[in-house]
């Protein structure tokens, strides 16, 4: 196993020794290897206030601490409105003037990725939006369709697939996954051994090959915000209550009840609002990311555990997984936290593991 460069490797081999437990024989990767994937391939090193791919940066608030993911190319138009000025946006002094709960809102509801230091998640890390009908326990492997993108959707089907899911990846034309193109290398890792799909979700022929592909899966993945899907003319839940045994599992950044549903999240910024960030600061006395887009792996690692849990046993549902309140769960339950917090802080600027030569 690679040494728990990261903190919170041990929690998370914890949840691949469950999901491993659930398909024996599997060659499933360790924990360590799955946290810190994309710092091998790139040679990232530890952050301190900037996101190891520099897209996430805290901000001195008024009262506190922000984290402000600026992701997409659109993030950046936002900036005059998130600080109610037509004038140049300095972000420093921006803040400056703003308590980190105002902050907070004001981002959130123009759709940034935002969080503040000192918030608590607003879901758990897990939960069931509907129930369906059991069916007796199968014995094939489970027919996994991936409708998500970027990391945490993509690594669970790539997870259930090492377990010996057959996995269908559906690539909408004209909403491709960003991954590809942010980062090929990496994308190519995720989606290895994946039978692609690929359809126009504009058409009704598009949408009509894809009711057809969810119909014939046990195992669903998706990552969409809640209007996404009703404009597909999906209605999930409807759907698991009337497929016995249909397992549609939902990634969300902060789960789908209330005002939380609409609120954007990725992997850096879902962690601080986990408390990871807090964890850290508490411990050390600085403000800093922990690991890379870490509640990305970690989302990915149990989202593939309770979707097979959920088929080796039959049960039917719809399960809703919260990144910032699976990374807050991990934070309460990983006994080694707050050693691996002094020890990651001390190596700020170091690499986080040596770099892996992969061909892409």
């Amino acid at each position: 196993m690679i040494a728990p460069a990261i903190p919170l490797t041990h929690w998370a081999q914890g949840q691949l020794d469950a999901l491993a437990a659930l398909a024996p024989g599997a060659a499933l990767p360790e924990a360590g290897a799955l946290l810190a994937e994309r710092a091998m391939l790139h040679g990232l090193t530890v952050p301190g206030d900037v996101s190891c791919r520099g897209g996430c940066r805290f901000h001195r608030t008024r009262d506190g601490w922000v984290a402000l993911n600026l992701a997409r190319p659109s993030d950046q138009e936002l900036l005059p409105a998130l600080f109610h000025t037509d004038a140049p946006v300095d972000l420093a002094s921006g803040f400056a003037l703003l308590d980190e709960a105002e902050a907070v809102a004001r981002g959130r509801l123009l759709g940034m990725a935002i969080a503040g230091l000192s918030e608590r998640p607003a879901s758990p890390a897990l939960a069931a939006s509907a129930l369906g009908h059991d069916r007796p326990v199968p014995y094939r492997p489970p027919r996994v369709l991936d409708l998500s993108a970027l990391w945490a959707g993509p690594l669970a089907a790539r997870l259930l697939r090492l377990c010996g899911g057959e996995v269908t990846r559906i690539e909408s034309r004209g909403r491709e996954d960003r991954l590809r193109e942010t980062d090929p290398c990496h994308f190519t890792r995720l989606a290895e051994s994946k039978r692609t799909v690929a359809l126009d979700l504009r058409t009704a022929a598009g949408r009509d090959r894809l009711t057809q592909l969810i119909a014939q899966a046990d195992i669903v993945i998706e990552a969409a915000r809640p209007r996404a899907l009703r404009q597909l003319g999906v209605d999930a839940e409807a759907l698991v209550r009337a497929r016995p045994g249909l397992v549609w599992l939902t990634i969300t950044g902060h789960g789908i009840a209330g005002e939380a549903a609409n609120w954007v999240g990725f992997g850096d910024d879902t962690s601080v609002a986990g408390g990871l960030s807090a964890r850290l600061h508490a411990q050390t006395g600085q403000v800093g990311f922990v690991g890379d887009a870490i509640a990305d792996p970690l989302t990915g690692i149990v989202a593939a555990r309770a979707a097979l849990e959920r088929y080796r046993t039959g049960h039917g549902g719809r399960l809703i997984v919260a990144m910032s309140g699976l990374v807050a769960e991990a934070v309460a339950q990983d006994p080694h936290l707050s050693q691996d917090l002094v020890a990651w802080n001390a190596r700020r600027g170091q690499p986080i593991l040596a770099p892996e030569v992969v061909p892409c």
